[in-house]
């Protein structure tokens, strides 16, 4: 689901592991480690029903050429020996191994919903999204293992030693609990579809091998966007949760996804850059059209480009109110960040700097982000029928995905 470049967004988080006797040595090494990482997380590997855990690669997408930076026009580098610099390769082994830990976070996060889906399909969407979760991350882990030598077989590793619910992913947002149904369909809205953004972004890599594992990637991650926004029009339609509660979480999940681009002017963002690691969003369109590149603020334009699609798809979920109803709104950038250049400061949800005490402060804050109470009255909310059925169709009933949990 998420790549990042910047050291800010890793935040200190510890990158301890537990035991590197098990250092996979080749891929069926990692995949006998892999399976204990499911065992020890809870994933029951029948859930996967017919899905296939397979690498994948688009190798037309990915482009012969290097198409941006210092390197522009030369062959893409297929092996890392190929790439001109050790920095270069780190960054790379950075970048892969961060968007893997966010994939087998999200499993942690997710697991435990399985037993609480409200309908057949929001089952079978929970567990197919896992599914391509852990196929992004066998990816990631397979450049790794692949490309990387020892360096890339110790993070690989890595990937299946740290845990959300011991609170050491390496991004804060992984290792939020996600108790409820409600928190995954606004996580699969919003934060999924950071996702996309970044995952489009390495989509032009000057490392092929990168480059040609997003097609497939992208295409899996579809699915999780969709559920995400299938699922908030289903409990619009069903009209039990108050609206105002339901724009209280997306507030905290829009905030959250906001944060996961980085800080404002990134160095790292420059330098990938720089390097053709890492493209801006639509980045061949943009050099179709012969727009110029910022360098300095590559995150903050990816940060509007994903924020200005996200009001757009609450736009269409206002459609399914009842008509006079209040409409849903897309909290402002500034509002409720923990990371760059608005870290910790007082904006409101349209993005004021907000003038009042802190208890003024504080009051606002319990009428715009989810509260213990909004917390308990959604186990009485959750007894109703609080979302709207939406049939399995025979193929997804056929896959056995998620059937048996």
């Amino acid at each position: 689901m998420f790549v990042r470049t910047c050291s800010q967004c890793i935040q200190g988080r510890p990158t301890r592991v537990g035991n590197m006797d098990n250092l996979p040595k080749t891929w069926d090494d990692w995949i006998a480690n892999f399976n204990d990482w499911q065992d020890r997380v809870g994933f029951d590997r029948e859930w996967l029903g017919d899905f296939d855990l397979s690498i994948q690669f688009d190798w037309d997408r990915a482009g012969d050429e290097i198409e941006f930076g210092d390197y522009a026009g030369r062959k893409k580098w297929e092996r890392s020996l190929q790439v001109p610099h050790q920095s270069m390769r780190d960054a790379l082994v950075t970048m892969i191994t961060v968007q893997g830990d966010t994939e087998f976070a999200s499993v942690e996060q997710q697991r435990h919903l399985l037993a609480t889906a409200p309908t057949d399909y929001d089952r079978y969407a929970a567990a197919r999204i896992m599914a391509e979760e852990q196929r992004h991350g066998w990816q990631m882990a397979y450049l790794l293992m692949t490309y990387f030598g020892q360096q890339g077989r110790r993070e690989a590793q890595k990937l299946l030693e740290r845990n959300a619910q011991d609170g050491d992913r390496l991004l804060g947002a992984f290792n939020r609990p996600m108790p409820h149904w409600l928190d995954f369909f606004n996580y699969t809205m919003f934060v999924d579809r950071d996702g996309k953004f970044q995952l489009g972004m390495l989509s032009t890599s000057a490392f092929k091998p990168l480059a040609a594992s997003m097609g497939p990637m992208l295409k899996e991650e579809s699915f999780h966007l969709g559920t995400g926004s299938n699922g908030l029009r289903r409990i619009i339609k069903a009209g039990v949760i108050p609206q105002d509660m339901l724009q209280r979480y997306m507030n905290k999940w829009v905030s959250t996804a906001h944060d996961l681009f980085g800080v404002d002017s990134s160095s790292s963002a420059h330098w990938a850059y720089v390097w053709g690691i890492k493209g801006r969003w639509d980045e061949r369109k943009k050099q179709d059209a012969e727009i110029d590149v910022d360098k300095e603020v590559l995150n903050q334009e990816a940060r509007g480009h994903y924020h200005d699609e996200i009001v757009r798809e609450v736009n269409k979920l206002n459609g399914y109110q009842e008509e006079g109803a209040t409409p849903f709104y897309v909290a402002h950038e500034n509002f409720n960040r923990d990371i760059g250049d608005c870290k910790g400061m007082r904006y409101t949800v349209e993005g004021e700097k907000f003038e009042g005490s802190d208890d003024d402060w504080n009051a606002y804050i319990r009428s715009v982000l989810p509260t213990a109470e909004d917390e308990e009255a959604l186990k009485e909310y959750f007894k109703l029928e609080w979302i709207a059925n939406k049939p399995l169709t025979a193929r997804q009933l056929e896959s056995g995905i998620g059937a048996t949990a």
